[in-house]
Protein backbone atom coordinates (compact mmCIF):
# COMPACT_ATOMS: atom_id res chain seq x y z
CA UNK A 1 0.00 0.00 0.00
CA UNK A 2 1.42 3.39 -1.00
CA UNK A 3 0.63 6.25 1.39
CA UNK A 4 1.47 9.85 0.46
CA UNK A 5 1.47 12.67 3.01
CA UNK A 6 1.63 16.41 2.42
CA UNK A 7 5.03 17.46 3.81
CA UNK A 8 4.81 21.10 2.73
CA UNK A 9 4.77 22.20 6.42
CA UNK A 10 8.32 20.80 6.78
CA UNK A 11 9.71 23.45 4.44
CA UNK A 12 10.88 26.71 5.98
CA UNK A 13 10.60 27.54 9.66
CA UNK A 14 8.61 24.88 11.49
CA UNK A 15 5.79 26.00 13.70
CA UNK A 16 3.02 23.83 15.16
CA UNK A 17 1.78 22.13 11.97
CA UNK A 18 5.36 21.60 10.81
CA UNK A 19 6.25 19.81 14.01
CA UNK A 20 3.10 17.68 13.78
CA UNK A 21 4.05 16.65 10.25
CA UNK A 22 7.68 16.01 11.22
CA UNK A 23 6.90 13.74 14.17
CA UNK A 24 4.01 11.99 12.42
CA UNK A 25 6.20 11.06 9.45
CA UNK A 26 8.99 9.85 11.73
CA UNK A 27 6.54 7.85 13.84
CA UNK A 28 4.92 6.22 10.82
CA UNK A 29 8.33 5.34 9.36
CA UNK A 30 9.28 3.75 12.68
CA UNK A 31 6.08 1.66 12.71
CA UNK A 32 6.79 0.44 9.18
CA UNK A 33 10.41 -0.42 10.01
CA UNK A 34 9.38 -2.33 13.14
CA UNK A 35 6.72 -4.28 11.26
CA UNK A 36 8.97 -5.41 8.41
CA UNK A 37 9.61 -9.12 8.66
CA UNK A 38 7.08 -9.66 11.45
CA UNK A 39 3.74 -9.80 9.62
CA UNK A 40 2.14 -11.86 6.93
CA UNK A 41 -0.85 -9.55 6.61
CA UNK A 42 -0.61 -7.63 3.33
CA UNK A 43 -2.50 -4.73 4.87
CA UNK A 44 -0.03 -4.32 7.73
CA UNK A 45 2.59 -1.53 7.92
CA UNK A 46 5.33 -3.99 6.92
CA UNK A 47 3.95 -3.76 3.38
CA UNK A 48 3.45 -0.02 3.31
CA UNK A 49 5.43 2.43 1.21
CA UNK A 50 5.57 5.92 2.73
CA UNK A 51 6.03 8.91 0.46
CA UNK A 52 5.75 12.66 0.94
CA UNK A 53 4.84 15.46 -1.41
CA UNK A 54 4.97 19.25 -1.21
CA UNK A 55 2.91 21.94 -2.89
CA UNK A 56 5.62 24.39 -3.85
CA UNK A 57 7.81 25.67 -6.66
CA UNK A 58 10.81 27.23 -4.95
CA UNK A 59 11.05 24.97 -1.91
CA UNK A 60 10.89 21.61 -3.64
CA UNK A 61 14.67 21.17 -3.66
CA UNK A 62 14.59 21.03 0.14
CA UNK A 63 11.96 18.30 0.40
CA UNK A 64 14.17 15.21 0.28
CA UNK A 65 16.47 16.53 3.00
CA UNK A 66 13.53 17.32 5.28
CA UNK A 67 12.16 13.77 5.29
CA UNK A 68 13.01 11.09 7.87
CA UNK A 69 14.62 7.80 6.78
CA UNK A 70 12.07 5.49 5.23
CA UNK A 71 10.02 8.23 3.56
CA UNK A 72 10.55 8.97 -0.14
CA UNK A 73 9.84 12.27 -1.90
CA UNK A 74 7.02 12.16 -4.46
CA UNK A 75 6.38 15.60 -5.89
CA UNK A 76 6.28 17.72 -9.01
CA UNK A 77 7.28 21.38 -9.01
CA UNK A 78 4.17 23.59 -9.07
CA UNK A 79 3.22 26.98 -7.56
CA UNK A 80 1.12 26.51 -4.43
CA UNK A 81 -1.19 29.43 -5.16
CA UNK A 82 -2.02 28.18 -8.65
CA UNK A 83 -2.68 24.68 -7.30
CA UNK A 84 -5.04 26.03 -4.65
CA UNK A 85 -6.88 28.15 -7.21
CA UNK A 86 -7.44 25.06 -9.32
CA UNK A 87 -8.62 23.05 -6.31
CA UNK A 88 -11.05 25.79 -5.35
CA UNK A 89 -12.60 25.94 -8.81
CA UNK A 90 -12.83 22.25 -9.60
CA UNK A 91 -11.23 18.82 -9.43
CA UNK A 92 -7.99 19.44 -11.29
CA UNK A 93 -5.16 18.78 -11.04
CA UNK A 94 -5.63 15.52 -9.16
CA UNK A 95 -3.02 14.81 -6.49
CA UNK A 96 -1.74 11.78 -8.42
CA UNK A 97 -0.49 14.20 -11.10
CA UNK A 98 1.98 15.45 -8.48
CA UNK A 99 2.73 12.23 -6.62
CA UNK A 100 2.15 9.28 -8.90
CA UNK A 101 -0.26 6.50 -8.01
CA UNK A 102 -1.32 6.29 -4.34
CA UNK A 103 -3.66 4.19 -2.25
CA UNK A 104 -4.08 6.77 0.55
CA UNK A 105 -3.33 10.50 0.46
CA UNK A 106 -3.14 12.44 3.72
CA UNK A 107 -3.63 16.21 3.62
CA UNK A 108 -1.78 17.12 6.83
CA UNK A 109 -2.53 20.85 6.74
CA UNK A 110 -6.21 21.64 6.13
CA UNK A 111 -6.01 20.96 2.37
CA UNK A 112 -6.94 17.70 0.63
CA UNK A 113 -6.53 18.02 -3.16
CA UNK A 114 -8.73 16.26 -5.71
CA UNK A 115 -8.14 12.51 -5.89
CA UNK A 116 -8.19 10.32 -8.98
CA UNK A 117 -8.26 6.87 -7.34
CA UNK A 118 -6.71 7.27 -3.88
CA UNK A 119 -8.61 7.38 -0.61
CA UNK A 120 -8.32 10.69 1.22
CA UNK A 121 -7.50 11.61 4.83
CA UNK A 122 -7.64 15.24 5.99
CA UNK A 123 -6.24 16.79 9.16
CA UNK A 124 -8.07 19.88 10.45
CA UNK A 125 -5.97 21.39 13.23
CA UNK A 126 -8.51 23.97 14.40
CA UNK A 127 -11.39 26.12 13.21
CA UNK A 128 -9.80 29.50 13.87
CA UNK A 129 -10.74 30.62 10.35
CA UNK A 130 -14.40 30.19 11.43
CA UNK A 131 -14.27 30.76 15.21
CA UNK A 132 -11.90 33.77 15.29
CA UNK A 133 -11.70 34.99 11.68
CA UNK A 134 -10.41 38.38 12.82
CA UNK A 135 -7.23 36.72 14.10
CA UNK A 136 -6.06 34.73 11.07
CA UNK A 137 -3.80 35.57 8.16
CA UNK A 138 -5.08 35.92 4.59
CA UNK A 139 -3.62 32.49 3.76
CA UNK A 140 -5.47 30.86 6.65
CA UNK A 141 -8.69 32.64 5.72
CA UNK A 142 -8.67 30.65 2.46
CA UNK A 143 -9.37 27.51 4.52
CA UNK A 144 -12.98 28.67 4.78
CA UNK A 145 -13.27 27.62 1.13
CA UNK A 146 -10.59 24.92 0.90
CA UNK A 147 -11.65 22.87 3.93
CA UNK A 148 -15.26 22.17 2.81
CA UNK A 149 -13.96 20.99 -0.57
CA UNK A 150 -11.44 18.75 1.17
CA UNK A 151 -14.15 17.34 3.42
CA UNK A 152 -16.22 16.33 0.41
CA UNK A 153 -13.20 14.37 -0.88
CA UNK A 154 -12.20 12.86 2.47
CA UNK A 155 -12.84 9.30 3.60
CA UNK A 156 -11.61 10.20 7.10
CA UNK A 157 -10.90 13.37 9.07
CA UNK A 158 -8.28 13.74 11.81
CA UNK A 159 -8.14 16.39 14.54
CA UNK A 160 -5.59 16.99 17.32
CA UNK A 161 -8.20 16.95 20.08
CA UNK A 162 -11.73 15.82 20.89
CA UNK A 163 -12.72 19.47 21.32
CA UNK A 164 -11.81 20.24 17.70
CA UNK A 165 -13.44 17.00 16.55
CA UNK A 166 -16.70 18.11 18.15
CA UNK A 167 -16.42 21.55 16.53
CA UNK A 168 -15.74 20.08 13.08
CA UNK A 169 -18.65 17.65 13.37
CA UNK A 170 -21.02 20.47 14.39
CA UNK A 171 -19.75 23.08 11.90
CA UNK A 172 -19.87 20.79 8.86
CA UNK A 173 -22.63 18.39 9.98
CA UNK A 174 -20.39 15.35 9.63
CA UNK A 175 -21.04 11.79 10.69
CA UNK A 176 -19.05 11.44 13.94
CA UNK A 177 -17.71 8.11 12.65
CA UNK A 178 -15.80 10.06 9.98
CA UNK A 179 -13.74 12.04 12.52
CA UNK A 180 -10.93 10.64 14.67
CA UNK A 181 -8.95 12.63 17.26
CA UNK A 182 -5.22 11.84 17.12
CA UNK A 183 -3.73 13.80 20.06
CA UNK A 184 -0.22 15.15 19.57
CA UNK A 185 2.84 13.99 21.48
CA UNK A 186 5.78 15.32 23.45
CA UNK A 187 9.22 14.44 22.13
CA UNK A 188 11.46 12.59 24.62
CA UNK A 189 14.09 15.32 24.43
CA UNK A 190 11.85 17.67 26.44
CA UNK A 191 12.21 15.52 29.55
CA UNK A 192 16.01 15.72 29.66
CA UNK A 193 16.77 19.23 28.37
CA UNK A 194 18.97 21.44 30.52
CA UNK A 195 18.32 25.17 31.02
CA UNK A 196 20.46 27.53 28.94
CA UNK A 197 23.96 28.32 30.15
CA UNK A 198 24.79 31.74 31.56
CA UNK A 199 26.91 32.45 28.48
CA UNK A 200 24.03 31.62 26.12
CA UNK A 201 21.62 33.77 28.12
CA UNK A 202 24.05 36.66 28.08
CA UNK A 203 24.53 36.35 24.31
CA UNK A 204 20.74 36.46 23.80
CA UNK A 205 19.97 39.12 26.39
CA UNK A 206 18.08 36.81 28.77
CA UNK A 207 18.27 37.19 32.55
CA UNK A 208 18.51 34.31 35.01
CA UNK A 209 14.78 34.47 35.80
CA UNK A 210 12.15 35.07 33.12
CA UNK A 211 8.56 34.40 32.17
CA UNK A 212 8.11 32.90 28.72
CA UNK A 213 5.67 33.02 25.83
CA UNK A 214 6.19 30.65 22.86
CA UNK A 215 4.33 31.20 19.60
CA UNK A 216 3.77 33.52 16.66
CA UNK A 217 2.91 37.10 17.44
CA UNK A 218 -0.66 37.03 16.14
CA UNK A 219 -4.03 38.21 17.47
CA UNK A 220 -5.29 34.74 18.45
CA UNK A 221 -2.46 34.40 20.97
CA UNK A 222 -3.88 37.18 23.18
CA UNK A 223 -0.52 38.86 23.79
CA UNK A 224 -1.94 42.32 24.64
CA UNK A 225 -3.73 40.92 27.69
CA UNK A 226 -0.57 39.06 28.72
CA UNK A 227 1.36 42.34 28.49
CA UNK A 228 -1.29 43.96 30.68
CA UNK A 229 -0.82 41.15 33.21
CA UNK A 230 2.95 41.63 33.18
CA UNK A 231 2.46 45.37 33.71
CA UNK A 232 0.29 44.63 36.75
CA UNK A 233 2.82 42.09 38.01
CA UNK A 234 5.66 44.61 37.85
CA UNK A 235 3.51 47.23 39.56
CA UNK A 236 3.08 44.79 42.44
CA UNK A 237 6.66 43.50 42.52
CA UNK A 238 9.51 45.60 41.13
CA UNK A 239 11.72 42.49 41.07
CA UNK A 240 9.29 40.43 38.97
CA UNK A 241 11.01 38.65 36.07
CA UNK A 242 10.60 40.01 32.52
CA UNK A 243 8.51 38.35 29.83
CA UNK A 244 10.50 36.76 27.00
CA UNK A 245 8.71 36.37 23.66
CA UNK A 246 9.96 33.45 21.53
CA UNK A 247 8.62 32.68 18.08
CA UNK A 248 8.51 33.77 14.47
CA UNK A 249 7.00 37.08 13.35
CA UNK A 250 3.28 36.77 12.89
CA UNK A 251 0.68 39.21 11.63
CA UNK A 252 -1.85 41.68 12.92
CA UNK A 253 -1.29 44.91 14.85
CA UNK A 254 2.17 45.63 16.23
CA UNK A 255 2.41 44.96 19.95
CA UNK A 256 1.98 48.12 21.98
CA UNK A 257 4.75 48.23 24.58
CA UNK A 258 3.93 51.77 25.71
CA UNK A 259 3.74 51.99 29.47
CA UNK A 260 5.63 48.74 30.01
CA UNK A 261 8.38 49.04 32.63
CA UNK A 262 11.86 49.23 31.06
CA UNK A 263 13.28 45.78 30.47
CA UNK A 264 10.02 44.01 31.29
CA UNK A 265 9.62 42.54 27.77
CA UNK A 266 12.40 40.86 25.76
CA UNK A 267 11.91 39.66 22.18
CA UNK A 268 14.08 36.64 21.42
CA UNK A 269 12.61 35.82 18.00
CA UNK A 270 12.61 32.40 16.37
CA UNK A 271 14.82 29.72 17.94
CA UNK A 272 15.75 26.33 16.54
CA UNK A 273 14.43 23.21 18.24
CA UNK A 274 17.35 22.70 20.64
CA UNK A 275 17.52 26.35 21.68
CA UNK A 276 13.77 26.46 22.15
CA UNK A 277 13.76 23.44 24.46
CA UNK A 278 16.59 24.89 26.52
CA UNK A 279 14.91 28.30 26.77
CA UNK A 280 11.67 26.69 27.91
CA UNK A 281 13.54 24.56 30.47
CA UNK A 282 15.06 27.71 31.95
CA UNK A 283 11.81 29.64 32.34
CA UNK A 284 10.22 30.39 35.69
CA UNK A 285 6.69 30.16 34.23
CA UNK A 286 5.36 29.49 30.73
CA UNK A 287 2.43 31.79 29.83
CA UNK A 288 -0.19 30.58 27.33
CA UNK A 289 -3.09 33.08 27.18
CA UNK A 290 -4.54 32.12 23.77
CA UNK A 291 -8.13 32.97 22.85
CA UNK A 292 -8.41 29.75 20.86
CA UNK A 293 -6.21 26.73 20.08
CA UNK A 294 -6.56 23.37 18.38
CA UNK A 295 -4.44 21.53 20.92
CA UNK A 296 -1.97 23.38 23.14
CA UNK A 297 1.43 21.74 22.76
CA UNK A 298 3.60 24.44 24.45
CA UNK A 299 2.02 23.86 27.89
CA UNK A 300 2.63 20.10 27.67
CA UNK A 301 6.22 20.61 26.54
CA UNK A 302 6.86 23.06 29.37
CA UNK A 303 5.45 20.58 31.89
CA UNK A 304 7.73 17.91 30.41
CA UNK A 305 10.68 20.23 31.04
CA UNK A 306 9.61 20.73 34.65
CA UNK A 307 8.31 24.29 34.13
CA UNK A 308 4.99 25.48 35.66
CA UNK A 309 2.32 26.80 33.32
CA UNK A 310 -0.30 29.53 33.39
CA UNK A 311 -2.80 29.14 30.55
CA UNK A 312 -6.17 30.40 29.43
CA UNK A 313 -8.96 28.02 30.41
CA UNK A 314 -10.09 27.08 26.91
CA UNK A 315 -11.52 23.66 25.92
CA UNK A 316 -8.45 22.20 24.22
CA UNK A 317 -6.02 23.24 26.94
CA UNK A 318 -8.33 21.88 29.63
CA UNK A 319 -8.68 18.65 27.65
CA UNK A 320 -4.92 17.98 27.49
CA UNK A 321 -3.88 19.31 30.91
CA UNK A 322 -7.01 19.25 33.06
CA UNK A 323 -6.10 16.10 35.00
CA UNK A 324 -3.31 18.07 36.68
CA UNK A 325 -5.84 20.36 38.34
CA UNK A 326 -6.69 17.54 40.76
CA UNK A 327 -3.14 17.56 42.12
CA UNK A 328 -2.83 19.42 45.45
CA UNK A 329 0.51 20.90 44.33
CA UNK A 330 -0.26 21.31 40.64
CA UNK A 331 2.28 23.13 38.44
CA UNK A 332 -0.64 24.35 36.31
CA UNK A 333 -3.05 27.26 36.64
CA UNK A 334 -5.94 27.67 34.19
CA UNK A 335 -7.44 31.18 34.07
CA UNK A 336 -10.94 31.91 32.77
CA UNK A 337 -11.28 34.60 30.10
CA UNK A 338 -14.01 36.59 31.84
CA UNK A 339 -13.19 40.04 30.46
CA UNK A 340 -10.10 42.07 29.58
CA UNK A 341 -9.32 43.61 32.97
CA UNK A 342 -10.39 40.60 35.02
CA UNK A 343 -8.43 38.23 32.77
CA UNK A 344 -5.29 40.39 33.05
CA UNK A 345 -5.67 40.59 36.83
CA UNK A 346 -6.19 36.84 37.15
CA UNK A 347 -3.24 36.06 34.87
CA UNK A 348 -0.99 38.29 36.97
CA UNK A 349 -2.24 36.64 40.17
CA UNK A 350 -1.71 33.11 38.77
CA UNK A 351 1.80 33.95 37.58
CA UNK A 352 2.71 35.39 40.97
CA UNK A 353 1.25 32.31 42.64
CA UNK A 354 3.48 29.97 40.61
CA UNK A 355 6.54 32.17 41.08
CA UNK A 356 6.01 31.81 44.82
CA UNK A 357 5.02 28.11 44.81
CA UNK A 358 5.82 26.43 41.45
CA UNK A 359 4.14 23.15 42.35
CA UNK A 360 5.17 19.55 41.76
CA UNK A 361 7.32 19.42 38.63
CA UNK A 362 7.34 15.60 38.67
CA UNK A 363 3.54 15.57 38.45
CA UNK A 364 3.76 17.72 35.33
CA UNK A 365 6.34 15.42 33.78
CA UNK A 366 4.28 12.31 34.53
CA UNK A 367 1.26 13.87 32.87
CA UNK A 368 3.23 15.00 29.80
CA UNK A 369 4.60 11.47 29.34
CA UNK A 370 1.08 10.21 28.62
CA UNK A 371 1.21 12.11 25.28
CA UNK A 372 3.46 10.32 22.80
CA UNK A 373 4.09 10.71 19.09
CA UNK A 374 4.01 6.94 18.81
CA UNK A 375 0.36 7.00 19.86
CA UNK A 376 -0.29 9.72 17.27
CA UNK A 377 1.31 7.57 14.57
CA UNK A 378 -0.52 4.40 15.66
CA UNK A 379 -3.93 6.07 15.64
CA UNK A 380 -3.21 7.65 12.26
CA UNK A 381 -2.01 4.33 10.82
CA UNK A 382 -5.22 2.68 12.00
CA UNK A 383 -7.22 5.25 10.04
CA UNK A 384 -5.13 4.66 6.89
CA UNK A 385 -5.78 0.95 7.12
CA UNK A 386 -9.50 1.43 7.69
CA UNK A 387 -10.02 3.72 4.70
CA UNK A 388 -7.89 1.51 2.46
CA UNK A 389 -9.96 -1.54 3.37
CA UNK A 390 -13.18 0.23 2.40
CA UNK A 391 -11.97 1.06 -1.13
Amino acid sequence: MRIVLDATPLLGRRTGVGRYTEYLLAGLARLVAEARGHSGDAGAPAYWELAATAFTWRGLDDLAGALPPGVRPAARRAPARLLQEGWLRGEHPAIEWLTGAADVVHGTNFVLPPLRAARGVLTIHDLSYLRTPDTVSAASARYADLVPRGLRRADAVLTPSQAVADEVIAAYRLDPALVTPTPLGVDDAWFTTDPPTAAWRAAHGLPERYLLFVGSVEPRKNLPVLLAAVRRLHATDADAPPLVLVGPPGWGPTLDLAGMPPGSVITAGYLDAGELRSTVAGASVLCFPSRYEGFGLPPLEALAAGVPVVAADIPTVREVTGELLDSPASPLRLVRQTGWDAFADDLASAILDLLTAPGDADAGRRHARTFTWRRTAERTAAVYRRVAETS
